[in-house]
């Protein structure tokens, strides 16, 4: 098949979450046999030199950026305070972007075009015109939903009224964007149940997958096991769930334990985060390969309350062999049993409590990262998730041809 894949920023490099998802569908695609073509948003907030790709990638995927502006604008922000467009998506639309997808679209034939994430949906309109193939929105969260919990945890009104009103908005234009589509690819189940009651479009539940073959487990965990968060700082749930676990947590986990130590990486560290003076607390900040920080450390803590979707940095550790800590909000769309692969700890004395048991017997925590690669292996080979998407694409497409012939 001949795929086109629209997204909201650069898939490569794979250094987050939402490019680790996109990267993940383009490289089992082509490696399945099919030829993709990629472009892609390139902003200030997330910039890639297109000469910093690997050669080979750039030819395989085609790649290419067109540049946007995704800073908020105070002004446009406020006057949106009087419309019902979601704030979020308008700094999508971009003329520059749709004259070149009409270019592509005219110039190539398309089987399937898919959006990678709701913000690439202004474009549908633009696809149906210059082109008749099948139109998928990969869904990596319910994107409302994230801002939803937000607003519940925020408790300065004004903050709050502001974002509820992007919550409104956001809703609105998701759900009226599932109808415009042939099928959906959502991340996980619980969003693909939410997806299957708000429409009648077909929608599968597609989780992030990796190549088991690139993941090369460090099971051992020593006598003093050292505790780890890797991830995007840019992304609010996570500087959110960091800054309770730091205020709430670590304290009493260096009181029990003071010759514990917690490692922090990953992009865009705030200034708050990188004075912190907290016990054994190490700052690292961007790593240039993930995979060996998280295998030079132990015990992932991923203390989540806000999001939705699947958290790709979960999967990876686990695909590593590594028992996680984490919250309902941070297990949500995995498939885990509670204490035999993952660790679920949604208070502070279940936290800490935890945390403690596994540092006093790093054992456990041994016996439940073989376990959790065993799931990985099970449930997240990215060659089976690729597998059933390409049975997703045939029904569509089979489906769709029968809706035009009639």
């Amino acid at each position: 098949m001949n795929i086109l894949l629209l997204c909201n920023k650069s898939p490569f490099p794979p250094s987050e979450g939402g490019p680790m998802a996109m990267n993940s569908i383009v490289t089992g695609l082509l490696e399945a046999g099919h030829n993709v073509k990629v472009m892609a948003f390139n902003s200030d907030k997330y910039h890639v030199d297109i000469n910093s790709i690997p050669e080979d990638y750039r030819k395989k995927t085609r790649i290419e950026f067109i540049d946007i502006d995704l800073r908020i604008k105070p002004v446009e922000a406020f006057k949106n305070l009087f419309s019902d467009e979601s704030y979020h998506v308008k700094r999508f639309v971009s003329e520059a972007f749709k004259k070149r997808l009409i270019k592509v679209l005219k110039k190539e034939h398309f089987d399937i075009v898919q959006l990678e994430m709701i913000y690439m949906a202004p474009y549908i309109e633009t696809i149906r015109e210059h082109s008749k193939a099948t139109i998928v929105l990969r869904a990596h969260n319910v994107e409302h939903k994230i801002w939803e919990r937000m607003a519940k945890k925020t408790f300065f009104f004004a903050k709050r009224w502001y974002i509820q009103h992007l919550v409104r908005t956001l809703r609105q234009y998701e759900h009226s964007v599932l109808d415009k589509v042939d099928g959906i690819a959502a991340i996980t189940l619980t969003d693909a149940c939410y997806f299957r009651r708000m429409t009648a479009t077909p929608v599968i539940d597609l989780p992030f997958g990796v190549d088991i073959n690139k993941f090369d487990p460090v099971f051992e965990v020593g006598d003093t096991p050292t505790f780890y968060h890797i991830g995007s700082m840019n992304w609010m749930p996570n500087e959110e769930g960091i800054k309770w676990f730091l205020k709430n947590v670590w304290d009493e986990v260096a009181e029990r334990e003071p010759e514990a130590k917690l490692y922090l990486a990953g992009r865009n560290m705030p200034k708050w985060l990188t004075k912190t003076k907290k016990h054994n607390v190490f700052v690292v900040g961007e790593v240039p390969d993930a995979h060996e920080f998280v295998n030079q450390h132990n015990i992932a803590i991923v203390p989540l309350f806000s999001g939705s979707g699947m958290r790709i940095k979960i999967i990876e550790s686990m695909a590593l062999g590594k028992t996680v800590i984490t919250t309902l909000v941070g297990a949500e769309g995995i498939q885990y049993s509670e204490f035999e692969d993952i660790i679920i700890a949604d208070n502070v004395p279940k936290m800490v409590e935890n945390i403690c048991r596994l540092y006093k017997h790093p054992e456990e925590a041994e016996a439940i990262g073989l376990n959790a690669r065993r799931l990985v292996e099970d449930i997240y080979d990215n060659k089976k998730i690729i597998n059933r998407l390409e049975i997703f694409y045939n029904e569509l497409k089979s489906k769709r041809k029968i809706t035009i012939l009639n």
